[in-house]
């Protein structure tokens, strides 16, 4: 399929105003570019019961967190997200309207993470922050107001990636997570040639932005080989959280995001997969930009919703009812 209409439109847009490529910038400049692009596509701002900025400890100190909790009483849900930036660009601040949204449409408090970023700090630095962050609020539910019992993780891109790695290290070493929200995540960080078909596009996310950031994450190549970097390549994925994951169809990540999904159905993780005709990486942080963006927010809530909010403690881990219907059911493609 063609590209949806409106990232045409975007794409005009950048070629008009003549924007360069972030793998082009110093870090300075790509960390505020990608913020600035966030923002403009993010659409209107929707305001929450409660946001409040925190910290908790990580490995090499305090880690900042920003909490967004819906109107309620009592311990909530909890989704502990992870922002997208190729490990090396991002904040809480970037994560912002996504985390707002999921806030609002599920009823579920959400907490992202502030992780390290690379080059300054290179891989497995962000994956152990991210796993200690997580740890930490479940073990520390009452001054958040989590209900432990229900906490999943979550991330677009690289918080994908290192939703995936937490999950890994939280089967073997806590906490249990009842859930898992991957959005066009990296999971095979292994090099590989650009594929054949054409020059890749400078204006959209492609190849050489991939090796852009893997080179600023990992110290050495041979990284690549570890299954928290390419959690892909793990040799044995049972016993992890129920998961969505979501792909955009015009994205050097969407094989390896939909090979991922593969596997852990494969180790019997139930898992529901959607691909979205025409999109392009990023889109989920653009509902401003782009419509799709809002359908997969709506997705992913409903995911959540089911998962978290539909669940019965006295029955047990699984929810109560059927799942969602629409593009979450499992193997469903959005718009397809």
């Amino acid at each position: 399929m063609s590209l949806d209409p409106q990232v045409v439109a975007y794409r005009a847009t950048r070629a008009a105003d003549d924007v360069p490529p972030l793998y082009t910038r110093t870090l300075a400049e790509a960390r505020a570019a990608d913020l600035a692009a966030i923002r403009a596509g993010g659409g209107a701002v929707e305001p929450v019961h409660e946001v409040r900025d925190t910290h908790v400890p990580g490995p090499a100190g305090d880690l900042p967190v920003r909490v967004y909790r819906p109107a309620g009483d009592g311990p909530l849900p909890t989704l502990v997200w992870f922002f997208g930036g190729g490990w090396t660009l991002g904040s809480v601040e970037t994560s912002d309207g996504i985390c707002r949204r999921l806030a609002n449409s599920t009823g579920c408090q959400v907490v992202t993470v502030g992780y390290r970023l690379a080059p300054e700090h290179r891989f497995p630095a962000a994956v152990h922050d991210c796993h200690a962050a997580t740890s930490w609020i479940a073990g520390h539910a009452e001054e958040f107001g989590a209900d432990p019992r229900w906490l999943a993780v979550g991330g677009d891109s690289a918080g994908g990636n290192l939703a995936a790695a937490v999950t890994l290290l939280a089967r073997d070493a806590g906490p249990r997570l009842a859930a898992q929200l991957l959005v066009y995540p990296n999971t095979d960080q292994r090099s590989r040639p650009t594929p054949a078909g054409g020059p890749e596009d400078p204006l959209l996310f492609n190849r050489h932005s991939v090796d852009w950031y893997r080179g600023h994450y990992l110290a050495d190549p041979a990284d690549a080989a570890d299954p928290l970097a390419s959690p892909l390549l793990a040799e044995d994925l049972s016993g992890l959280p129920p998961a969505l994951v979501i792909t955009a169809e015009h994205d050097p990540l969407r094989e390896e995001g939909e090979r991922y999904a593969d596997r852990l159905r494969e180790a019997g993780v139930l898992t529901d997969l959607t691909r979205y005709p025409g999109m392009i990486h990023g889109f989920f942080a653009m509902p401003g930009a782009f419509d799709a963006a809002g359908r997969a927010l709506d997705q992913a809530a409903d995911f959540l919703r089911y998962r978290l909010c539909a669940a019965d403690p006295a029955a047990g881990a699984e929810p109560v009812g059927p799942p969602p219907t629409g593009p979450g059911r499992p193997g469903a493609h959005a718009d397809g």
